[in-house]
């Protein structure tokens, strides 16, 4: 019983009814254009002269109201309405007009169904609310004197006026009924005449994934590049902090590090920035490369504390841009764990075989072994996506007492 209660008076299908009631609002000009035909041919004077003069024109409105659909504009509208009245999951509906044959045909299809069915209920909205109430008070009109002349033409028995009322009750229900069906009929077509085409589908698809790529990418350079100025700077103030009675030139070190270091990482974040800007506004520095600061990064990263031997067996002004920037990352993301994890010396080995970059990061397990690093976990995922992006190979893990991290990138595509 609750369940047909709100099926029929639930709010949702107050809305649909509301959508409904509209529905019948946007058919009443072309019923109107369809009663300059039927008029004349029915010798009818007018719209209102006779109800199969009424039905005719509607149903001579309802083509017309199909090939006016056929613009652009009618599916976004009708699907902005359907998802604030119906009810009706965003997704399954389209986002933009209606493009192929195919869509318009189906919208139109949607447009001659919401009007037919609204203008439907609108005509049994307007009719059978004052008939049912009419019924309802029946039996007190009668009660009254100096009515019984008006109602002469109801039928005196006993039983007409005692079901009047329980007549009147079921018209408004039915009423109801009638409206909840149609606007459940309405929901249940939107998806198949308003949704988007395996063609949209696919678009939806394709924008959403490189979506994802962006903010994937977003987010590893941010995880690399912020990452490793952190860890650095925190060893950096660190030791300064344990060497300032004792050691000064070792603080001013350290501090002028410091200074490097978040001057550097400010322009690598508006690099990185510049990835949500998608353009590319003068001034914003470009992404670093092994060509143009390895050196600045192992500098960097010994100025932390860091004891660092790197070897570089080829020119990296000649590796591919791409290749570079994202080796210098994976470099970087190396030399920030063993930063984190107390892991020295670190032993960094830079070279080209069988058509590949190769790169070794190694170093020996500190007192946090990467198995057990606190809040870490998201840097070997950031390399192994680079990796997998450029269609190369990354193999971490700890063996022999080191933690090493070993990449293969091919240089070209």
């Amino acid at each position: 019983m609750t369940a047909s209660a709100v099926f029929l008076f639930g709010r949702r299908a107050r809305r649909r009814w509301v959508h409904l009631i509209l529905g019948g609002a946007l058919a009443m000009p072309y019923v109107l254009v369809g009663s300059v035909v039927v008029g004349p041919l029915a010798g009818a004077d007018g719209l209102l002269s006779s109800f199969p003069v009424q039905l005719l024109s509607f149903a001579a409105g309802l083509p017309i109201a199909a090939v006016t659909s056929l613009f652009p504009p009618t599916r976004p509208l009708e699907c902005g309405a359907v998802r604030a009245l119906c009810g009706t999951d965003e997704a399954a509906l389209a986002q933009g007009p209606a493009r192929t044959r195919g869509e318009r045909v189906r919208t139109a299809a949607w447009f001659t169904l919401h009007l037919g069915l609204g203008g439907i209920v609108s005509g049994m909205s307007l009719a059978a609310p004052p008939f049912a109430l009419t019924l309802i008070v029946l039996p007190l009109l009668a009660a009254l004197p100096g009515t019984r002349p008006a109602l002469s033409g109801v039928p005196g028995h006993g039983w007409a006026w005692a079901l009047s009322p329980l007549a009147g009750l079921a018209l408004l229900l039915a009423l109801a009924a009638c409206a909840a069906c149609c606007g459940a009929l309405l929901a249940r077509w939107a998806p198949v005449l308003l949704g988007p085409t395996a063609r949209e589908r696919l678009a939806a698809a394709e924008a959403r994934a490189a979506d994802l790529a962006v903010r994937g990418r977003l987010a590893r350079e941010l995880h690399d590049s912020v990452g490793h100025a952190l860890s650095a700077v925190t060893l950096q103030a660190s030791a300064a902090r344990r060497l300032l009675d004792t050691d000064p030139r070792f603080v001013r070190e350290a501090l002028a590090a410091i200074e490097d270091t978040t001057r550097r990482t400010v322009g690598e974040l508006d690099a990185v920035l510049g990835v949500l800007r998608e353009d590319d506004a003068p001034g914003t520095a470009p992404a670093p490369t092994l060509a143009a600061d390895l050196d600045g990064l192992l500098r960097r990263t010994r100025a932390a504390g860091q004891r660092v031997t790197a070897t570089m067996d080829t020119d990296p002004a000649a590796l591919p841009p791409m290749v570079s920037r994202e080796a210098y990352r994976i470099v970087q993301e190396g030399l920030t764990n063993a930063l984190r994890h107390a892991g020295e010396p670190v032993t960094v080995t830079i070279g080209t075989a069988d058509g590949r970059l190769e790169i070794t990061v190694e170093n020996r397990l500190g007192a946090a072994p990467a198995a057990r690093r606190p809040g870490g976990g998201h840097g070997l995922t950031g390399i192994a996506d680079r990796v997998r992006l450029l269609g190369g190979t990354a193999q971490a893990g700890a063996a022999d007492g080191h933690w090493r991290l070993r990449v293969r990138l091919p240089l070209r595509a």
